[in-house]
Order: C-alpha cells, then structure tokens, then sequence
C-alpha cells in the first residue's frame, strides 16, 4: 500500500537541502571536482553519504512512492531491483518501507568472473526472472550508460523493465535519448522499447535550493547552468583540462 504524504516537488528540495547539509552534493565552480572520467566538473554527487542518516533513507523511499503516482495509480511491479553499488541501498529500504515488503534484486555492471557468474543477484543463475515487472532503482543519471545497461541485463535475463527511479538527475540530453531508444547505450547496443526515467530531484531543482539557502549566487548559478548545455567542454574552456589517468 502506498501513503503518500506529498508531491515529488516537495521530496525533491527536501532531499537537495539535506544533501547540501550533509554534503552528498558539492558545488565549487571555482575549484572543480575531478570526476571518474577524468574531466573536471563543478559539481560532485556522492548518494552514499544518506546511508549514515536514517531519517533522510526514509525520506528517499517516500520519494520514490511520490513518483510511482506519477505512473499512475493501477502500476504494479513484482519485484525491485537496485543497480551495484549505490543503488542497492535505496532499492533495499524502498522495498521494504513503501510496497512492503517486496522481493530485492540488484543489477551488476557485468557478470561475476568467478563462481555462477551472476550478473544479477538474487535469483539463481541457472534461472531468469520469468516475464515479471521489475522497477529499478538508482542513486543518480548523469550520462545514462551504466543506467541503460542495468535495465538491458533485467531485459536479457527475461524481466520486464520500464521504468527507472533515481535519486537524482542532471538532466544531460544523452541520457534521455539512450533512455528513449534512440542512442546506443554500448556500441550498436538501444533500449527496445523505451525505458522511463523517473527521478526525485533534478539538477534544476537543486540549483534553485542551493540559492534559496545561499550556497551559491547568482553569477555562480548561471555559470553552473552553462555547465549543463556543455559539460564536457565546460572545464577546458575554462582552464581546467581533462586529468588523463
């Protein structure tokens, strides 16, 4: 049974203010983070830091109950699946607070070198998941690859997956379109049919809290508005280069 308590505009700036305040998102335009791809970017997102708060996990799962409305209310899902690693945790309080409790699996990036060789957890390795709905749960989209490849191991392994909730969004075109089909997600690799993304806090969301609550001004608002259209050549034309590892 869901119990929705508010709307998902509601979830998405109380989750931006808690993680401005626990520091799960970090904006410095100044001082750039250096991201995993090596590119330098003003903003850094790390989920995991909600683990240690409880109250702000279960804020989360009300969240993601918000966006199932937004489905519509006749949407029902057999089983919820995390992606490996950060989205295991809130898929798993997800699961057991707001549709209660309901099977877990989680989704990882590729298949095990060793042993059964899962790829999916949760289910045995000489089965598949038989024609059932599955939701999956991120913790944050930004390029979409990684997203997009969990929902086609679901799909390989004969799940029904077409919708994806996530924590958090940054809203880049190349997500969308590999979400809608029409990019590949791995080389000659698309998502047929679409998957659905549904997301709790967007980055445009998370730009207007940080200014209501005066983590950032106006000049640094516009300038991580123009990191968005260009993010991967934001650094470089401002004399940050890619950090070649």
């Amino acid at each position: 049974m869901r119990h929705l308590i508010e709307t998902p505009a509601y979830y998405g700036k109380e989750i931006a203010r808690r993680a401005l305040e626990i520091k799960a998102i970090k904006l410095n335009s100044e001082n750039p983070f250096t991201w995993a791809s090596g590119y330098r970017m003003p903003i850094y997102n790390d989920n995991r830091l909600f683990l240690g708060y409880p109250q702000h996990r279960k804020l989360i799962a009300e969240g993601f109950i918000s966006l199932l409305d937004t489905i519509g209310e006749d949407y029902e899902c057999d089983i919820i699946a995390g992606t490996s690693t950060a989205g295991i945790s809130p898929a798993t309080t997800f699961a057991d607070y707001s549709l209660g409790p309901m099977p877990l699996i989680y989704i990882r990036d590729k298949p095990k070198d060793h042993g059964l060789k899962n790829q999916i957890e949760g289910i045995d390795a000489e089965n598949n998941l038989c024609g059932k709905r599955v939701l999956l749960i991120e913790d944050l989209i930004s390029t979409g690859g990684s997203s997009a490849k969990a929902v086609a191991a679901i799909r390989d392994a004969q799940g029904e997956c077409n919708y994806c909730f996530s924590i958090f969004n940054y809203g880049f075109i190349q997500a969308q379109q590999m979400f809608e089909g029409s990019e590949s997600y791995e080389s000659g690799k698309f998502l047929t049919p679409a998957c659905e993304v549904r997301s709790i806090l967007h980055y445009t969301t998370l730009l207007e809290v940080a200014k209501e609550t005066g983590y950032i001004n106006d000049s640094e608002v516009k300038m991580l508005e123009e990191w968005r259209t260009d993010p991967f050549g934001w650094g470089v034309k401002r004399g940050f280069p890619k950090v070649e590892k």
